[in-house]
């Protein structure tokens, strides 16, 4: 699986230089609201230093690391709803994505205009908050009918209509649907309807370079992640001897990617695990908690459908023991079946039938 995250902001809060810089690739940018029309879309890897331990071992051809997509779109306003800028017709884009990621402006440019003239986090969240809300009314409201013919003509349908109604009545009231303390089976029944404010927000805070150490008010509940999308453009330009070095002379252990993806994983819930080998190297996304035949069928469904077992050892000792084979000689290569909880940092090799 492939985390995918949409990005959303206020116009000029540095949201498509930010994307330009995290996925290395040309998204417009500039000092006025709306530059950024249509969506830019970059998937970029994951940045884990354990896939260099185990390609050292192995020699792969090739080193595969897990990716993230990331989803740019346009600058959203208040009113949007309601045709405002360029409307909300292009949060269709980010329907699709596992969570959303929402850049808020702490820096002070003054050469960058602020779409409220002033800087105000907190103003701007609530901004985009309501403009999701309202997104969502929209929906919801265009579906009931729907829901309605179906609940009269299939009982079954009956539990998705009313909880589309409690769904409404929430939304209306300002609330996120993910706020609303539905049940996992109430969840599902709204999937389908691709509700933004159903995902999972993950705030950055884009400050000034001697902002990325300062104590950064709550978001929502959550402290927002600090990243300076001006550096990031600067560690961009540079190979990676020489952002290290740069990140060194900053006092920064980790580009803000990392801190990115890192907080992405555990707001998500997901972890890695590896296939390591002369072939290839390579990193798997998957939800802390599945089980082996979950973590094969990610690889390929007939893995998962024809399970038979896992030879596993962990990332640890398959470093110490230098590899398969030492860990085979070393009793560390277990052989785990259909119960196992796949655990983060596992190198795994699955036997299975056609």
């Amino acid at each position: 699986m492939s985390l995918s995250i949409g990005i959303v902001g206020l116009p000029n809060v540095g949201k498509s230089s930010l994307f330009t810089a995290l996925t290395k690739k040309s998204g417009f940018a500039a000092n006025y609201p709306f530059a950024t029309i249509e969506p830019n879309v970059g998937l970029v890897p994951v940045p884990d230093d354990r896939l260099d331990a185990l390609a050292k071992i192995d020699n792969p051809a090739k080193i595969v690391p897990a990716t993230v997509e990331f989803v740019d779109i346009a600058g959203l306003v208040a009113g949007a709803s309601q045709g405002e800028g360029l409307g909300n017709k292009f949060l269709a884009n980010i329907r699709e994505t596992d969570a959303i990621c929402e850049v808020v402006r702490f820096f002070s440019d003054p050469n960058v205009e602020h779409v409220s003239k002033k800087v105000d986090p907190q103003s701007d969240v609530e901004t985009i908050k309501t403009e999701l809300v309202l997104a969502d009314i929209a929906t919801v409201e265009k579906a009931l009918p729907r829901l309605e013919k179906e609940s009269k003509r299939d009982k079954t349908a009956v539990f998705k209509f009313e909880t589309a109604k409690k769904v409404l009545e929430g939304l209306n009231e300002g609330h996120r649907v993910l706020t609303l303390g539905l049940s996992d089976e109430e969840l599902a029944a709204v999937k389908d309807l691709c509700l933004l404010t159903c995902k999972p927000m993950l705030y950055i805070a884009n400050v000034d370079e001697d902002q990325l150490d300062a104590e950064l008010p709550e978001i929502d509940g959550q402290i927002p992640v600090p990243i300076c999308a001006k550096t990031e453009a600067d560690l961009a330009e540079l190979d990676a001897e020489d952002a290290k070095m740069f990140m060194e002379e900053l006092g920064l252990s980790e580009s803000g990617l990392a801190r990115l993806i890192r907080e992405a994983y555990k707001l998500l819930g997901l972890q890695s695990y590896f296939t390591s080998g002369e072939t290839e190297t390579r990193a798997w996304t998957i939800p802390i908690g599945a089980k082996a035949p979950q973590a094969a069928g990610v690889i390929h469904s007939d893995f998962e459908r024809g399970f038979i077992k896992a030879e596993t050892a962990s990332f640890e000792d398959y470093v110490a023991l230098n590899g398969e084979k030492g860990c085979r000689e070393a009793g560390k290569l277990r052989q785990e079946g259909k119960e196992y909880v796949v655990q983060d940092g596992d190198v795994m090799h699955f036997k299975f039938n056609v």
